[in-house]
């Protein structure tokens, strides 16, 4: 989602006195307590490339392989990659291209208003280790050179997941070709939608065991273009037999048209909550077609703020923001949650780029390395504090928890750094000490680029490389009758281990 204006919800909390914890005084929580939301993705952090700018990203930057490895590494499976966006409906296929893709732009940074692509797009898709889902153009009507770059895809992708047709159909119009100058609704979107997939799956020749290959949607911000929309129509229909997973576009703030973004607000544990919440509908929707008609939710594109991200989105506190947001949506059931990554040098919210690794690449790797290998999260406050607190567990057995003290600490507030106690009960019996890995920056605005680097467990992540740098440094706390206390600094977060 680059260059260009849209309208986003800019998502705003009023931080009031009443939502904030009293500081350095003990809070206790119960391990064992609160209710198990399943974790239904392998590897639930995954990564949405910007259509145009794909081949740049495997070609051109050192880091995007060992980036990619990184969290494939801590969660036991590659990590799934999802390419489109905006200037995915504005590419045409041309299967005499020789090279990946072509296109011009106006200035250095910019996103291309038209491009072509070739079949060399696809082999560089097929190389990478994860599922891979591919979007082609709906936008200008031209199903014929859909289904032939579909087709292509086929051939070459052997980790081919599933195929969106169109981005964001929500913010299509009258003008656009495929509206046939009709006022572009969500009841006309479901209805051409369906009509697509019933044209492009079959022209693919895949038995039936495969021709669920659809990614339904992708809708940015429901719900007036939403799943809940979408879904009982396909079902209805029938072309539920070609939808292999649906998705949903996600960014709490906007940074389009010189829309001002707040990083304190992002990173806050309530705001988060209340945000995600605002999904429960789609959630319901999705699990709630019928026998046989259940499929995938997944965030198919998000990240802080539209538009490529903000002054907020190379920070600290984006990382911050980006843990406990994926664990409030696998927790309310998305099964993984692509981060978008725009155009190579201009995208703020981009995880690395051109001789960097950027600060909210930390709090991917965290969530992942949180929720690699587990099968179910708890969350252990209530949501209504700075605070959050969740266990992780795997065959029914606590394995690993997470704090996260949102509480902002910007290299312009007032005095030291505040702590909170954090005390742990109703461990397992026989714990004698449980390990922690740390999750800090010198500040939340604290941006890698500029020479504040974050830690996780005391080590970073190389800017030429991707690599993890550093000794690796782990906390140790001892148990006692049953009870061990963290203290976890403000916009800090850590990563325990209970075995």
């Amino acid at each position: 989602m680059d260059s260009r204006t849209l309208f986003a919800i800019l998502f705003s909390l009023s931080l009031t006195s009443a939502a904030v914890v009293p500081r350095n005084n003990d809070l206790t929580y119960d391990v064992q307590s609160g209710e198990r939301a399943p974790i239904k993705g392998e590897a639930p952090v995954a990564v949405s490339l910007e259509f145009f700018a794909f081949p740049g990203y495997v070609q051109d930057l050192s880091t995007t392989d060992q980036c990619l490895k990184n969290l494939g590494d801590v969660t036991g499976s590659p990590t799934p990659v999802r390419i489109g966006g905006t200037t995915q409906d504005r590419a045409t296929y041309d299967p005499t291209l020789t090279s990946a893709v072509d296109y011009t732009v106006a200035s250095a940074g910019a996103a291309p208003a038209t491009l072509r692509y070739g079949p060399s797009f696809f082999d560089l898709a097929g190389a990478l280790e994860g599922p891979v889902t591919i979007g082609v153009n709906r936008r200008l009507n031209n199903i014929n050179n859909s289904i032939a770059a579909a087709k292509e895809a086929l051939q070459r992708v052997p980790t081919l997941y599933a195929f969106e047709l169109g981005n964001e159909p929500d913010l299509y119009t009258k003008s656009d070709p495929i509206a046939g100058n009709q006022t572009w609704t969500p009841a006309l979107d479901a209805s051409i939608q369906i009509s697509w997939q019933e044209q492009v799956v079959p022209a693919l020749g895949l038995t039936d065991d495969k021709k669920e290959i659809i990614q339904g949607g992708p809708f940015l911000q429901p719900p007036k273009f939403s799943i809940q929309e979408l879904a009982p129509k396909e079902v209805e229909s029938g072309a539920i037999q070609y939808i292999k997973s649906w998705a949903d576009h996600a960014y709490p703030q906007s940074a389009c048209g010189g829309s001002k973004t707040n990083l304190e607000t992002l990173q806050n544990h309530t705001a988060i909550v209340k945000f995600v919440e605002t999904f429960r509908p789609e959630v319901d929707t999705a699990a709630g077609l019928g026998e046989g008609n259940i499929r995938p939710l997944i965030f198919g594109e998000t990240n802080s703020a539209t538009c490529g991200g903000g002054g907020i989105s190379p920070t600290f506190g984006a990382a911050l923001w980006l843990l406990d947001y994926t664990f409030q949506s696998v927790k309310l059931g998305y099964e993984r949650l692509h981060f978008h990554q725009g155009t190579i040098g201009n995208s703020p919210y981009s995880w690395w780029g051109d001789n960097h690794v950027f600060a909210p690449y930390y709090g991917a790797y965290f969530a992942a390395s949180a929720m690699g290998g587990m099968d179910s999260i708890v969350q252990l406050d209530d949501g209504q504090s700075e605070l959050a607190v969740y266990a992780f567990y795997k065959d029914d057995q606590l394995s690993r928890g997470a704090i996260y003290n949102s509480v902002f600490f910007s290299n312009t507030t007032a005095g030291d750094r505040t702590y909170q106690n954090f005390t742990l009960t109703n461990l397992p019996s026989g714990t004698q000490e449980i390990s922690l890995k740390r999750l800090t920056a010198p500040y939340t605005t604290s941006q890698q680029e500029l020479g504040q680097a974050p830690t996780f467990g005391g080590q970073s992540f190389a800017d030429d490389t991707c690599a993890v740098q550093g000794d690796e440094q782990t906390e140790h706390v001892e148990v006692q009758g049953g009870s061990a206390t963290i203290s976890v600094g403000a916009s800090e977060a850590v990563l325990i281990y209970f075995k």
